[in-house]
């Protein structure tokens, strides 16, 4: 790993638990006092990081302790993005769509599955916290020079250059194509471990031939971390018109309502970070 690339892993994980925290969704008082207890965990390590990679060319005992940080932080950033997507479709399916009457069942489901698990990173977190007493690192707050941007992603994919994801994207065709299907909205999410090729699968499935001639309109829109309705809203129009909007959600919601109502659309949303490796 890169110097410095540790630190802002740590910064990227404390960013993703403010960002669970920022969430318009009633998430329990377990899981906010989880992520209150692993963001004062993760900051105490990462004050000490930067003196740790200098210091560990003079020892294995070092090298080892920035290792296993290294695994469990990696861990941590995985599970805490795909919590992020899931209260994300959490709060788009309910606040913004209304498809489910239980949804206050599925994010109660939602709060225990999230309590449980990042108590248990925590606690792996804990012992490495623990453990750094005895290097007695020297605690700095400078941020090293090393890139951690967000990106935009594209639809274009070679179909030609991808193997293996066959029955992935015959998966979610399937759901698409799904004629059983009574909802007004359907929302199919992609949520595997980073790294293993959301974007990809999510680009085959847009550009295959038969999802073309089944969707009267086709969207592909990235949104960041921070869930802005009026933004995803303004992009999709300028994505169908070609031009920028600058008025009030409202005029914004009921221009999309009298322009796409009773039209089949597919529209692929995604939140995507760079990692710095």
């Amino acid at each position: 790993m890169a110097e410095g690339a540790l630190f802002h892993l740590a910064g990227k994980v404390l960013e993703l638990l403010g960002s669970l925290i920022l969430q318009e969704v009633k998430l329990t008082f377990g899981v906010k006092t989880e992520i209150e207890n692993l963001t004062n965990t993760v900051s105490t390590i990462q004050a000490v990081i930067l003196d740790a990679e200098k210091q560990s060319s003079h020892g294995h005992q070092i090298k080892d302790w920035l290792r296993k940080l290294k695994d469990v932080l990696h861990n941590a950033d995985d599970l805490l993005d795909d919590f992020s997507t899931e209260v994300l479709l959490h709060k788009v399916m309910t606040k913004k769509v209304r498809l489910f009457s239980s949804s206050s069942n599925s994010l109660l489901a939602l709060s225990h599955k999230m309590a449980h698990e990042i108590k248990a990173v925590r606690e792996r977190l804990n012992a490495i916290a623990k453990d750094k007493e005895d290097f007695h690192f020297i605690q700095s707050s400078l941020e090293p020079q090393v890139m951690n941007r967000d990106r935009e992603t594209y639809s274009f994919v070679l179909e030609e250059e991808i193997f293996g994801r066959e029955k992935d994207k015959k998966a979610i065709t399937e759901h698409l194509f799904d004629g059983n299907v009574l909802e007004n909205i359907s929302i199919i999410p992609i949520v595997v471990i980073g790294g293993l090729g959301k974007t990809t699968l999510a680009q085959l499935v847009y550009n295959d031939e038969s999802v073309k001639s089944k969707f009267e309109l086709k969207l592909w829109v990235c949104i960041s971390d921070i869930f802005e309705v009026k933004l995803i809203v303004k992009e999709i129009l300028k994505q169908l018109t070609k031009e920028k909007f600058e008025e009030s959600l409202e005029m914004l919601q009921n221009w999309l309502r009298e322009n796409l109502n009773g039209k089949k659309i597919l529209a692929c949303l995604g939140r995507f970070v760079e990692r710095g490796q």
